[in-house]
């Protein structure tokens, strides 16, 4: 703020006349003139006008230090005495006044009570009325500072300042003769649009008429008798009144009209003052997928000139055009600052390439640019305004304003650069109001498209980019351009290159396509001509953005090669921002989509491809084992020896982002504010940290680049987390579990590397052998880091089972006992992180027999299940499914041993347990319900005939029930059928007899009938499908029940609203004709008739089906366990001989009418493919 900007030049304590002399009491001035004022009277004689006059002068030329001893209080107690003194029709002490308020309020910071502010605005008010128009400048300046984010405490006042007939929308109309009136009227709107979070703010009403105000200021075009700089800061007022509603106001912008108008006068004013450009902007703009306005209005450089140069002679007679006004937010020093720095700074090396007055000096030559950025003549068109010698960047500085011409295109131009950036902030905060979707309908107004040959580019955020003449401004567009391409991945999805023969229409996706394209080359353009650090930061940040968001797998190739080769020099520039933030870009690249072919050949490049000799800031690269002062230990040689094969070229990437955090820096680099402390010679932490996030990309997508260096890595993370830095650390151990996340892929059954490709395990044991004797443990204890704790957790987590049951003995109870004992941590981060490490590693072979440790774990995971902390709850609640898995898996060990020593006391606790949990959120619920079916699936005989466990498997098997049937989400009841057909697959189970079954069955009829989720479906029939005998089934009604539901199922399976539903049609018929056969192949004589009843009814719709299942099978996941065609048609054959030996009921002909149904459904699909069967088993096999 510029009155913070004042003080701080100001000395900090006024110098002694004498030693004698003390130093002036802060503030002592301000309490010896209020003293005086408080003894007058109101008096209207000519000599008590005169002493207040003076006391005024007084109290406005104190030098007063911000905060300097006097209270907010005793401000608005002196500044009320004062308005008591003059009477609101006294033209000269009114003005008086109004300077004092506007002052003292401005330079010590003063936010006026609510209570005084009463009285100040009844004031104020009054004085608007009844004073003459001379003085309702000051006055309104006094109003400004008064309703300074006092907006909501103004509600009395409202009516009579926003009203129909409100003063400050009568001074802020067109109709306003005098412009500074009208700036200041406008200027009082915006400050009553400024809130305080958590405070109230404007009402509606009066929201909608300020922005409907401020809409038609920046509507209007400049009047002839208006100064160029009045225009300036009416229109940035106006658009900070905007910015006000949007942030602190929370207004929304509903209306499609509203929501247009706003954004085309924002495009509007984004070019204010802009040379050689004259836009005309529509009132409106509309959502399109097409550009609506793509044309460059004509150039009038006279025009320009002439406006610029206007207000010279009123100039002087004016001193209010640039008020001291705190909260107008002058940013006059901060704004010439940075034009002086573009101007002045370039970048070493190859980086200096921007010298000069213009944005796009003739020096560059077309080998500073990528080989295909020498566009058509269109182009040179587009830049040729630019080029003209009456742009130059000027210094803004006050010690240029010496000659008036200078001075004043200068002021005028900076003026003009801060409407602009104001334009950019008030776009940034509309971006922020509104939905993503809703703003990539206004893409082509702002985003480029590729421009016809010879035809000049439409006017975007790439215009500002490349052609402003204030770097500020520059980088206030890139900011707008990155907040729209965050979050833009599902809108720029649909884009993809099409083949170049020409079409009758462009489809939308190579509309978006061609966008992308041409970001890319801007962005890449803006790259190397900028010379302003702060702005090159933006640009890389940009890329970013666009990066993380475009759909390379869909695009043509190269894109990513030219970002990738000519982002290469900045990883030495000098500035540490610039640095870090070409790192992030290098991340985004390996992380977008991976593994891409494209970026794979980027990665194995020579290391000394597109990397400059310039001054580096960073260490070199040379060998892989480059950094390495002393080796670990006499085993690296021989791991060496034992790693896979990898590329022969080093990959050059991970070669710099270990040396940048291992080597020291080789000389001092610029933006030490964010380096590291003094003494340091490492890179500045978030250069580290950036390269130890790049590490971790590389890991991710990139593994079989990663895996050649895994001893070295390993070194590093050893060496990061051994680190005072718990950021540092942090990295570090996230990069060691996307490494051990890495070897686990790797060893999965699925997984597409072959043997010989992976990594050794003898290897991985010995990398993680350095881990676990290295800083590894001790994250682990580092209580007062809860955040490395559960990341640590997280990296144990991530050990490959084959190398844990490899590890030494002592390292593996290290591991298992760390994990056990921070179960019982306070911080629920660490708790929750625990929990799931105990789940994985309940699943290792070598340790799932354990009976100890399994108990152990049990006991640790229910202990996690009654935790406060939602999060700890569902990663305990997904360990407990895990351990149940494990149960389960034991049951199928030959030995019995498991099953005979694990306790029934806490398989008791378990099921109790689970029901609890069963109740509680969605997220715990499935992987709850998924314990219970294990654990009743895993109950022994010895267990169910224990009386205590009767009840228990009554309330587990209700609670199952309750939560197959509850409208929950959709992968809790998918696991609550799971669950029930684990349970149906316990023999020991009184199913068939007990209460329970038709309640069970019942709810499985009606999911499979009723449910709208396809693969709830598809669970619910293939539970029905698990009881192996009839008896299980219940009685004749229930089977008759059970029967007709599938029936009905099966006419039903493509009755669904919603399409993404539809792909899993074929996987639910296949799997309800297969619970058909199922049924038949089990059928009592007193089943048949009700088999014949729903045959006649519906026979010819259920053999469709059933010759479907037989011919194709599923399609998708749930495909009734994957079997052959042979293999179905050997159910059917079952199913027909079991029926065919049923002794039918004397006098029942059910059973000849099932056996012709099978007989001719058999019949048909051995005519119509008999030769085609043997060729699809085969082709399966």
């Amino acid at each position: 703020m510029a009155a913070v900007q004042v003080a701080g030049s100001l000395p900090c304590s006024q110098p002694r006349e004498s030693p004698r002399e003390p130093p002036p009491e802060p503030g002592g001035g301000f309490y010896r003139l209020s003293a005086r004022l408080r003894a007058l009277r109101p008096d209207d004689s000519s000599s008590a006008r005169t002493e207040i006059h003076l006391l005024f002068d007084q109290l406005i030329s104190e030098n007063y230090r911000e905060g300097g001893g006097v209270a907010p209080e005793d401000v608005s107690a002196l500044l009320v005495q004062a308005c008591r003194l003059v009477p609101p029709n006294q033209n000269h002490l009114v003005s008086k006044v109004s300077k004092l308020i506007h002052h003292l309020l401005n330079r010590l910071q003063v936010i006026v009570d609510e209570q005084n502010l009463d009285f100040l605005l009844a004031y104020t008010i009054s004085a608007i009325r009844q004073c003459s128009s001379w003085t309702h400048m000051e006055i309104l300046q006094a109003l400004a500072a008064l309703v300074y984010y006092n907006g909501s405490k103004c509600q009395k006042y409202l009516p009579d300042l926003l009203g129909k007939t409100g003063l400050l929308l009568k001074m802020s109309d067109l109709a306003q003769a005098d412009p500074e009136v009208r700036r200041a009227a406008v200027h009082c709107m915006a400050n009553l649009c400024l809130s305080v979070p958590g405070q109230p703010y404007l009402e509606e009403p009066y929201q909608n008429i300020c922005f409907k105000a401020f809409l038609t200021i920046l509507q209007s075009s400049k009047p002839s008798d208006m100064d160029d700089i009045i225009f300036c800061m009416l229109l940035q007022n106006a658009l900070k009144g905007i910015q006000s509603l949007l942030n602190g106001g929370k207004m929304k912008l509903t209306q499609t009209d509203e929501l247009g108008a706003l954004l085309a006068v924002l495009k509007k004013t984004m070019f204010h003052g802009l040379p050689g450009l004259n836009i005309e902007m529509p009132t409106v703009l509309y959502p399109t997928p097409l550009p609506q306005y793509d044309g460059w209005p004509p150039v009038k450089p006279q025009q320009s000139e002439s406006s610029a140069s206007r207000p010279i002679a009123n100039k002087k007679r004016k001193s209010k055009v640039k008020p001291k006004k705190i909260q107008q937010g002058e940013e006059e020093e901060e704004e010439s600052g940075g034009e002086a720095e573009a101007a002045a700074g370039t970048g070493t090396g190859s980086m200096n390439m921007c010298e000069g007055n213009t944005r796009y000096p003739s020096s560059v030559g077309a080998q500073s640019l990528p080989r295909n950025e020498s566009g058509p003549s269109g182009k040179a068109q587009v830049s040729s305004p630019f080029r003209s010698s009456s742009w130059k960047r000027v210094s803004s500085s006050e010690s240029d304003y010496s000659d008036a011409e200078g001075s004043m295109q200068g002021k005028v131009r900076s003026y003009q650069a801060k409407v602009r950036q104001g334009a950019l902030a008030c776009f940034l905060s509309t971006i922020k109001s509104i939905e993503k979707k809703v703003l990539y309908g206004y893409w082509s107004a702002f985003v480029p498209d590729t421009p016809e040959l010879g035809s000049p580019q439409s006017l975007s955020l790439i215009t500002l980019t490349l052609k402003d003449p204030s770097p500020k401004t520059r980088a206030c567009a890139l900011q707008v351009l990155s907040a729209i391409l965050e979050g833009s991945k599902q809108f720029l999805s649909v884009a993809e290159d099409t083949s170049e023969h020409k079409r009758a229409f462009i489809p939308f996706s190579a509309t978006i396509a061609s966008s992308i394209r041409e970001l890319h080359r801007c962005l890449l353009l803006a790259l190397v001509a900028e010379s302003s650090s702060q702005t090159l930061t933006q640009i890389i940040k940009c890329l970013a953005n666009l990066v993380s968001n475009a759909p390379y797998n869909r695009l043509k190739l190269s894109l990513l090669t030219k970002v990738w080769n000519q982002i290469k020099p900045y990883i030495r520039h000098k500035d540490v921002n610039v640095r870090v933030s070409s790192l992030t870009l290098l991340g985004a690249i390996v992380s977008t989509h991976a593994p891409l072919p494209e970026v794979r050949l980027l990665l194995q490049q020579p290391c000394s491809s597109g990397l400059s000799n310039s001054n580096s800031a960073t260490p070199r690269l040379s060998t892989p084992d480059w950094w390495k002062k002393v080796p670990v230990g006499p085993s690296l040689e021989e791991a060496a020896v034992s790693s896979p094969k990898g590329s022969s070229e080093p990959c050059w990437l991970i070669q710099l982002c270990i040396s940048t955090l291992v080597l020291p820096k080789e000389d001092s680099c610029s933006g030490s504010d964010t380096g590291p402390v003094a003494g340091s010679t490492y890179e500045p932490s978030p250069m580290r940290l950036e390269a130890l996030q790049v590490l971790a990309h590389l890991a991710r997508g990139y593994f079989s680049m990663a895996q050649v260096y895994l001893m070295e890595l390993g070194e590093v993370i050893c060496k990061c987390m051994g680190e005072a830095d718990p950021s540092i650390q942090l990295h570090g151990a996230k990069l060691l579990e996307e490494l051990g996340t890495g070897l686990i892929q790797q060893y999965k059954p699925d997984s597409p590397v072959p043997p010989e490709q992976r990594v050794p395990v003898l290897l991985v044991v010995m990398f993680w052998t350095m881990m676990l004797n290295g800083p590894l443990p001790r994250a682990l204890q580092s209580s007062e880091h809860p955040t490395l704790q559960a990341s640590a957790c997280d990296a144990l987590s991530a050990i490959l089972p084959e190398a844990f049951s490899s590890l030494p003995n002592d390292r593996q109870i290290l591991c298992i006992t760390m994990l056990l004992g921070l179960n019982d941590s306070k911080n629920r981060l660490v708790k929750a992180a625990t929990s799931r490490a105990l789940g994985v590693y309940v699943l290792f072979p070598c340790l799932r027999q354990d009976v100890i440790f399994v108990a152990d774990t049990a006991n640790a995971i229910l202990m996690s299940l009654e935790d406060k902390s939602l999060n700890v709850r569902a990663k305990a609640a997904w360990s407990l499914g895990n351990l149940t898995d494990t149960l389960v898996v034991n049951m199928e060990t030959p030995d019995p041993s498991f099953q005979e020593e694990f306790s029934g006391l806490l398989l008791l606790k378990m099921l109790q347990s689970a029901i609890e949990a069963s109740k509680d959120k969605d997220k715990v619920k499935s992987n709850a319900v998924r314990a219970l079916g294990n654990l009743l699936h895993f109950l022994q005989p010895s267990h169910i005939e224990k009386p205590r466990f009767a009840e228990i498997i009554e309330e587990s098997i209700q609670a199952l029930i309750s939560t197959v049937l509850i409208e929950a989400a959709m992968k809790v009841r998918w696991n609550a059928c799971y669950a029930m057909g684990n349970v149906f697959k316990n023999p020991a189970l009184p199913l068939g007899t007990a209460p329970w079954t038709s309640q069970a069955y019942d709810a499985l009829t009606l999911v499979v009938t009723s449910c709208k989720n396809f693969k709830v479906r598809i669970r619910s029939a293939t539970a029905l499908s698990v009881p192996g005998k009839r008896e299980q089934y219940g009685s004749v009604e229930q089977y008759a029940q059970i029967w007709n539901s599938l029936v009905i199922a099966l006419q039903k399976s493509e009755d669904t609203t919603d399409f993404l539903e539809f792909k899993y049609c074929a996987s639910l018929r296949t799997q309800i004709c297969q619970a058909l056969i199922h049924l038949l192949s089990l059928a009592s004589a007193s089943d048949l008739p009700c088999i014949r009843e729903t045959l006649e009814l519906n026979g010819d719709m259920i053999r469709s089906y059933i010759l479907q299942f037989l011919k194709s099978g599923a399609e998708g996941e749930d495909s009734g366990a994957g079997h052959s065609p042979l293999e179905r048609d050997q159910m059917v054959k079952v199913a027909l001989e079991h029926i065919s030996s049923v002794q039918a009921l004397a006098g029942d002909t059910a059973k000849r009418a099932i056996v012709g149904f099978l007989e001719d459904t058999l019949t048909i699909y051995f005519d119509s493919s008999g030769s085609q069967v043997a060729l699809l088993g085969s082709s399966n096999q």
